[in-house]
């Protein structure tokens, strides 16, 4: 069973499979085709029994709260496991940043005109069960589709899909660990990184997004992303070089005018060209995964050394055996919001 693959020199294959949607077409034969969620209800967008994959989500939202895509949070669960193995506000899953729809496309996600769309396959051995919470305070239209097949039996050594996101606003400037001779700062621990991704477990890390909100002026990356792979100690074997090097992009983007996307990496997303205010950036590990056997903690710093004091959040996509390590508490809906738009003013 050749589960998710996306090369064309599958598409020959024939395979003991059944195709199936779930969807929000009207059932009485209407036009009517989707979900009214009232405030502060759960809607359950799939709940499929036996053996199958999921292979392609679509959604599209009308709501009249301008912060709806933090305030509707995405759970999936599956074969029955006690808590959620993806748990992120639906704009985040769907690698939108800051509540903020902007046109882009990866390989993994592509948002179009208001049109979410999600290829990571999700497979499971005898059940899938999707939700969405309201959590703004009005009714919100939700169409969607839940493409998957259905097996016999789960055949081979397959992950379950995770998605987590996580928000740090302000990252906090502490003394540095050390600093040299002409006292730059030293960073030769990595405790003070943003923190992406902590997971146990046995798997591979297939990529992320980071969005981060500055108020100061000037270039806010020079951060190392560092890869500890089972437990190991610093430096890591996987240890980078800086923020845009980590996505594939070089020189702090200092000539880029405009956002880009390409299959794996992009800088989907930036409001100002002298780097304050919102900017978001993707990575896919799709060709690279990073794979783990016991754990897997992966970090970055803000800034060099962590001296950049900003927002930031992100959301880290992987597939790994239960049981997954306990997420950290999702934040509360006033600590989600975007800060500029509505949301807490954190710079005093």
């Amino acid at each position: 069973m050749n589960l998710g693959s996306s090369s064309l020199r599958h598409l020959a294959e024939l395979r003991d499979a059944e195709s199936h949607r779930i969807s929000s077409y009207d059932r009485s034969g209407g036009n009517d085709d989707r979900l009214h969620i009232p405030a502060g209800a759960t809607a359950t967008l799939a709940d499929i029994q036996g053996a199958g994959c999921i292979t392609h989500i679509w959604t599209t939202i009308a709501s009249k709260d301008p912060f709806h895509l933090r305030k509707l949070v995405l759970r999936m669960r599956w074969d029955d496991e006690a808590e959620p193995s993806v748990e992120v506000p639906v704009g985040d899953f769907f690698g939108l940043g800051h509540a903020q729809v902007t046109y882009f496309s990866s390989l993994p996600l592509q948002m179009f005109y208001r049109g979410f769309n999600c290829w990571f396959p999700m497979p499971f051995a005898h059940r899938a069960e999707i939700t969405v919470e309201n959590e703004t305070d009005d009714e919100v239209i939700y169409y969607y589709y839940v493409d998957y097949e259905t097996y016999d039996r789960l055949d081979g050594d397959y992950g379950r899909f995770h998605a987590q996101w996580r928000r740090e606003n302000p990252t906090i400037v502490r003394p540095p660990d050390a600093v040299n001779e002409r006292e730059h700062r030293l960073n030769i621990t990595g405790k003070d990184n943003y923190v992406v991704l902590e997971a146990r477990g046995r798997g591979h890390y297939v990529g992320c997004h980071i969005d981060v909100d500055l108020k100061q002026p000037g270039w806010w990356g020079e951060g190392d992303d560092m890869f500890f792979i089972d437990g190991e100690p610093w430096p890591p074997r996987l240890h980078g070089t800086g923020t845009e090097d980590y996505f594939c992009g070089a020189w702090n983007y200092n000539r880029l005018e405009r956002t880009f996307c390409t299959p794996y990496y992009g800088y989907h997303f930036k409001t100002n060209a002298d780097y304050t205010g919102k900017h978001s950036q993707y990575r896919f590990h799709i060709e690279d995964p990073i794979r783990f056997k016991k754990s897997l903690l992966f970090s970055i710093e803000h800034g060099h050394a962590n001296d950049v004091e900003g927002d930031w959040s992100s959301t880290a996509y992987w597939y790994q055996t239960e049981p997954h390590l306990t997420f950290p508490k999702l934040l509360p809906v006033e600590q989600r919001l975007p800060y500029r738009w509505g949301g807490i003013e954190r710079w005093g």
